[in-house]
């Protein structure tokens, strides 16, 4: 129960239907949709494509997706909606050419937008409404505007230099030549006219059509090796959930290409240990959740790329495995520094519904980093992700970039589940803290109780390459202690992710919902 002396927020609480994600006006277009017949997918859907309006350096028709659909609040279903490399993205090609990383913001580090194939099949799949039915309020964002939200505002602001990079983006995303300012109206004309194409003529107008080609030459035009024929293939696909299980809870998530495996794994390790003695704000938890995230985060980085073998990941989330893991922690001493990757910062959305025949979704899309690629599509309006920014230059990497190859992904969708039974769609957002903080708030609500609400609120730290990085809300007297063990302490410059969930009761037929302080979102529930 929250201290009412204190800011903060209540959860939400329904019985029928409920939503949550990072932007009430999403929230709003989800909870309509639900109370006016459609379904979680329907509704998570058409979330996803106002945020891809309202936080577009977030989110977008350019970018990629992947989902977690629980039907009836039984079977657990995953969807890979992440696109490819181009055909011509050859490893040799960028050895030649002198590359020692692939540029963040270049038509090289664009893969094939994933999105709005995934979402077509999954509402053709499992939705009751159409395409067209669910981009509406969408279109009408971006047609007639809607008002630049606080936190929207302040990713805006660090990101001028590259808006101003690209004449197309700084037209639609400088209106005026500024900055947008919180509560000015945005408006996307060219974005509504795509997005009003494609529920018109489906998802073939942007995939091997006019829009495909003006993508395609708009990135050949900057340097890129993208074709029409990269477009044409690009296909998702459904997936079997991986999961581990997590003092009783059955911890659902992507398999790779995706980065969930490691909140998995950081689960298991966490598992070995008792947490009965330790506060929820204790130094002691906080450390040892830095040492499990130490470890699990080197094995992503030695392991996981494009796709893993069923025996890999069977042996990295076997127990036996994670209690070979356990024994390098010391409760009262920092492990030594593990090499890992450069860090992967990431702008992405995270929403999840349930409706009242408990379907569910976790949902979550992204452009990568903050505004993508930084390309606009000219008389698009579709900004394009930057998602290959993370392949490796290393040929024995399994991240090693290569043709029609998708690269590892941050971007993480969770469902939680006990005894066969739903108990909560879950995400956190934030690049590479997403594992770490997956595990921080399944662990706030399994280890001690939390709500989600609180969960979410609870003060965050991340290990990231030898620094432990903490919020505000960590006191003076916790990183006093967890210096005592070593670690080197760093106050982080941006809140630590952002996240959303939705917690079943299968008894009472109650659900609790939660959003993230650090965004602008609101859960809503009927």
């Amino acid at each position: 129960m929250r201290d009412f002396h204190l800011p903060g927020r209540s959860p939400a609480h329904s019985t029928m239907g409920m939503v949550a994600t990072s932007n009430p006006l999403a929230s709003c277009t989800a909870i309509n949709i639900l109370k006016n017949g459609g379904n979680a997918i329907d509704a998570a859907i058409a979330a996803a494509a106002v945020l891809g309006v309202v936080e577009p350096f977030q989110t977008g028709i350019g970018g990629d997706c992947f989902a977690l659909l629980s039907l009836a609040g039984k079977q657990v279903i995953g969807y890979n909606g992440s696109g490819k490399s181009p055909q011509g993205a050859a490893f040799e090609w960028y050895l030649d050419n002198k590359f020692d990383q692939i540029p963040h913001h270049s038509p090289h580090a664009v893969t094939i937008p994933g999105a709005l194939e995934a979402w077509s099949t999954l509402i053709n799949d499992y939705g009751t409404m159409s395409l067209e039915d669910v981009l509406q309020p969408a279109i009408t964002y971006a047609e007639e505007g809607f008002p630049i939200h606080s936190r929207a505002s302040l990713d805006w602001s660090r990101s001028e230099g590259l808006l101003r990079n690209n004449e197309a983006t700084s037209t639609v995303f400088l209106p005026g030549g500024k900055l947008p300012s919180v509560g000015q109206r945005l408006f996307q004309k060219d974005l509504a006219t795509t997005l009003r194409l494609v529920a018109e003529e489906g998802i073939n107008a942007f995939y091997t059509d006019s829009i495909a080609e003006r993508i395609v030459r708009c990135l050949r035009e900057h340097g890129g090796h993208h074709t029409l024929e990269d477009f044409e293939d690009n296909e998702g696909y459904y997936v079997k959930p991986i999961s581990t299980q997590y003092r009783g809870f059955d911890v659902y998530q992507i398999p790779p290409n995706n980065q969930g495996i490691t909140a998995l794994l950081m689960l298991n390790i966490l598992e070995q240990f008792s947490f009965s003695e330790m506060g929820p704000l204790d130094a002691a938890r906080y450390h040892l959740e830095i040492e499990a995230g130490r470890l699990a985060y080197s094995d992503r980085d030695s392991f996981v790329g494009g796709q893993m073998s069923e025996n890999k990941i069977r042996m990295l989330l076997s127990k036996d495995y994670a209690r070979g893991k356990s024994l390098d922690i010391d409760l009262e001493k920092a492990g030594k520094d593990i090499s890992q990757t450069p860090a992967f910062g990431s702008d992405t959305v995270y929403l999840c519904t349930i409706d009242k025949d408990r379907n569910a979704v976790s949902l979550i899309n992204s452009i990568f980093h903050t505004f993508g690629s930084g390309i606009v599509v000219p008389k698009t309006g579709i900004l394009l992700q930057n998602r290959g920014a993370g392949f490796r230059l290393d040929r024995d990497h399994p991240n090693c970039i290569g043709p029609r190859k998708r690269p590892l992904h941050t971007i993480m969708p969770g469902m939680v589940y006990k005894a066969g039974n739903l108990v909560m769609p879950v995400g956190v957002m934030g690049g590479d803290y997403q594992p770490f903080g997956n595990a921080h708030v399944l662990s706030n609500i399994i280890d001690f109780g939390y709500d989600i609400q609180e969960a979410l609120d609870v003060p965050r730290v991340f290990y990231e390459k030898g620094i432990v990085y903490t919020e505000r809300g960590i006191g003076s007297g916790i990183k006093m202690e967890l210096s005592k063990c070593g670690h080197k302490i760093e106050e982080a410059v941006e809140a630590l992710g952002g996240g959303q969930g939705i917690w079943l009761d299968n008894e009472s037929g109650v659900m609790t919902a939660g959003t993230d302080p650090r965004l602008d979102g609101c859960a809503i529930g009927y």
